[in-house]
Order: C-alpha cells, then sequence, then structure tokens
C-alpha cells in the first residue's frame, strides 16, 4: 500500500470544451495536471443534460489517457431512464465514479426532472447499480446559496451520505474557519465520510467575485481591497492570488482536510504552482 502524501488527495474539475481548440487545449492540460498524479479528474455536466455528450467525450478522452474520471450528474431535467442508460454507458467505459448533484434550474429552460434532490439521485444510483461506484456529492461550508437555515442545509447534506454517499467536495471558499466548522458540525449529525475542500484558484479575479456574489461565498475584505488595488496589473493579481490560495491550502492541510479538489476552469499553471508550493 503506498504511503499517505501529506497534502491528501489531490483532485482537479474542468468543463466540457465547446470547439475543437478548446478539447485539444485540454488534453495538454490533462497531461500537465498528471504529473502531480491526481485521484481523479471530474468534468461538469450542463443542466438538463445540455453538455451530455461532451460530458461523455470529455470523460471518455480522460479515461483513455489511462486517468480516473468522475463525470458530474445532475437531477435537473433528467429522468430515471435517461440517468439508467448514462450510467449503462459509463460502467461499459469502466468508469465506476462519479459526483451526484442536484443541479441548479435555468429559468424557463428546463424542467425539473424526475429527482427533486441529489440524495434522490444517490438513492437511485445505489439501488441500481449497486456498490461498485464511488459516488462524490456537494457540501457548502458557507450553507447553499438558496437555504436560509444552515441547520437544514447540514440535514440535507446528512440526506446524501445516508442515500449512500462515498466522500464530499465542497464549494470553493476562501475562509478556511468556514470549512472546519461544516465539518465538525457534520461529525456531530454522524457525517463520516471524507469532506475534500474546493479550492478556486485566482484566474481571474473579476470572474471569481462574480461567483462567489452569485453563491454566498465570502471573499475576506482585504483580499478584494487588494485585489481592486491592483487594477490592470495581472503580474501583481497572480502573484498574491497564488499567495492566498496557497496559504489558504496550507492551512486546510494542517487542519486535516483529505483532499483538495481545484476548481481549474481548464487551466493549468496556477494549480500546478499551487501543488508545486504543497510539496507535490
Amino acid at each position: 500500500m503506498s504511503p499517505v502524501h501529506p497534502t491528501g488527495s489531490i483532485s482537479f474539475e474542468f468543463f466540457p470544451p465547446n470547439t475543437p481548440v478548446g478539447s485539444d487545449k485540454l488534453k495538454t492540460v490533462v497531461a500537465e495536471l498528471a504529473a502531480v498524479k491526481p485521484e481523479f479528474f471530474s468534468v461538469t455536466y450542463g443542466a438538463g443534460g445540455a453538455t451530455r455528450d461532451k460530458t461523455l467525450a470529455t470523460v471518455q478522452g480522460i479515461a483513455a489517457a489511462g486517468h480516473d474520471a468522475a463525470p458530474h450528474l445532475s437531477c435537473v431535467g433528467s429522468t430515471r431512464e435517461g440517468i439508467a442508460e448514462i450510467l449503462a454507458t459509463y460502467r461499459a467505459q469502466g468508469i465506476r465514479r462519479l459526483v451526484a448533484l442536484r443541479g441548479d434550474l435555468p429559468s424557463g429552460t428546463a424542467v425539473a426532472g424526475e429527482f427533486r434532490f441529489a440524495a434522490d439521485l444517490v438513492h437511485f444510483v445505489r439501488q441500481t447499480q449497486g456498490d461498485d461506484w464511488h459516488i462524490e456529492v456537494a457540501a457548502y461550508p458557507e450553507y447553499h446559496p438558496e437555504q436560509r437555515y444552515a441547520r437544514r442545509d447540514l440535514q440535507h447534506f446528512a440526506a446524501k451520505v445516508a442515500a449512500g454517499a462515498s466522500s464530499a467536495i465542497t464549494q470553493f471558499f476562501f475562509n478556511p474557519d468556514a470549512y472546519f466548522h461544516f465539518v465538525d458540525e457534520a461529525r456531530a449529525l454522524g457525517v463520516q465520510v471524507p469532506i475534500v475542500a474546493g479550492v478556486m484558484p485566482i484566474h481571474n479575479y473579476a470572474k471569481i467575485a462574480q461567483f462567489a456574489a452569485r453563491d454566498g461565498i465570502e471573499i475576506p475584505r482585504w483580499v478584494a481591497l487588494k485585489m481592486e488595488g491592483y487594477m490592470d496589473d495581472a503580474a501583481s493579481i497572480r502573484a498574491f492570488g497564488l499567495d492566498v490560495v496557497t496559504s489558504l491550502c496550507e492551512r486546510l492541510v494542517a487542519g486535516g482536510a483529505p483532499g483538495i479538489h481545484f476548481y481549474t476552469l481548464n487551466q493549468s499553471g496556477l494549480s500546478l504552482e499551487i501543488c508545486r508550493r504543497l510539496g507535490r
């Protein structure tokens, strides 16, 4: 049995490319990130199956290159028959890992589907597929943006685990105390699965600030003011962003996080540098 690395597991998330150029670029990114020996690469899935074929093609490409791939599956717009068909396709490809999500419903563009919550999807996968899948679910250290009550959000998370989830990946965050508090609260509810910390390298501060505002994620005021003060100084933004996210990862590792999942935005440079600083 190989020794556990001091940083725990490392994994990376991609979105399916929309163009042949993007697909070629992602192949290079996968090859570069493979150097740090990640546990797996995950691939997102558009609402209502909007990127179903692209997700499948991306996952197949990653698997063909010899790496473990974890496709996302969403409740939004999904039927039991459709999910069973997708799972059969992945099973035939030798894929046994997935990320089960409720997903977000775009206004007027999709129907809710036959699964109301991610726990329902997890239960369906376990009921129809057995125990030979590793099922990841989402966790929200600063709580789901649609949830008014923290306790209720924790209960939803516990329900996903009770339905058969193997482990969890958090939404990205910048406040490590939020992560540690969430883990403590989950453990108090009896949740024992690994809760991997999701981290977003700061590729584009304006875009990440937009994501954070949408999803109820706190960017520390001092970080926001420093970033905004750099204005168009790309080199300073990159250097400061690397320091902030590396420090976050170091705190998470020191505090016992079982792994770090990087939201790469299909880029490798910043994630690789952070991994290098962590000793990978």
